[in-house]
């Protein structure tokens, strides 16, 4: 990894780039997952370490899952906390996303990680009217603190779908975080919902250095409205699908009905 790669933007918004840096150093201080290196930031520029990729193995999977707990671990100020240091902007890809200081989860999760893409999602057309209700039906019980738990806040990365976890041959390496103080269990379930290699190898590896709470694979719909709204509020219609069946499941564990009168 010793060439560098340069990603520049002069439309960039203000602190873009200086924000993915912030949540890289962040990220690498926990001592945990190897994060590619931050040569220099400027607005509307960044220069990191290049990652030569790989084969993904399933020991280098088990290595990661281990190595992701510790960096989760590494705990954050607060829910929504910004990385340290930090005192911009937020964002996911390229869309604004709000921090917090929360003792409380679910309040920061529904308000600022849910909700705030659900009216994008309806304009873009990739939900209805009473769908989008029932998403926030959904968020009703997340904000009231239903699904909270005794897990201090943890130092994730926020956007760990497969395309920012690189296999190399020193390991796996993280890219492109939207690295901030949330639960350790968001992490996980996006990992699963967009299909990352050898997944199991990584949870086992994941479950030996810090075991998870009973019921986390039933609580993986929960962790993915976050990025299902995301994806919903830009990505197309599937996304629009996919994010009121989750929502229909944390209404159903919160002992609702998921009834909408929405298209199929």
């Amino acid at each position: 990894m010793s060439e560098a790669i340069v990603k520049s933007d002069p439309h960039a918004p203000d602190g873009f780039f200086e924000s993915e840096a912030a949540g890289l150093r962040w990220l690498s201080c926990a001592g945990g997952a190897r994060i590619a290196r931050v040569l220099s930031v400027s607005p509307g520029r960044i220069e990191l370490e290049r990652v030569g990729t790989t084969r993904p193995t399933a020991d280098a999977a088990r290595r990661f899952g281990a190595s992701l707990a510790r960096t989760h671990d590494a705990g954050a100020a607060a829910f929504g906390a910004p990385p340290d240091g930090w005192g911009g902007p937020g964002f996911i890809g390229r869309r604004p996303q709000a921090y917090a200081h929360e003792e409380s989860w679910g309040a920061f999760y529904a308000r600022d990680r849910v909700l705030p893409f659900v009216d994008i999602a309806v304009a873009a057309g990739n939900l209805d009217s009473d769908e989008a209700e029932l998403v926030r039906r959904a968020c009703l019980p997340i904000a009231a603190g239903d699904f909270d738990d005794d897990e201090p806040p943890a130092r994730i990365h926020g956007d760990l779908w497969a395309g920012n976890v690189l296999f190399s041959a020193e390991g796996v390496v993280l890219i492109d975080p939207a690295a901030h103080g949330g639960h350790r269990e968001t992490d996980l379930a996006m990992l699963a919902l967009f299909g990352t290699p050898h997944l199991d190898e990584i949870l086992e590896g994941y479950r030996r250095q810090h075991p998870l709470r009973s019921g986390w694979r039933d609580r993986m719909p929960l962790h993915q409205l976050h990025p299902l709204a995301v994806h919903a509020a830009g990505h197309g219609r599937a996304y629009g699908v996919e994010l009121v069946r989750a929502a229909r499941a944390v209404l159903a564990a919160a002992g609702e009905t998921g009834d909408v009168g929405g298209r199929a």
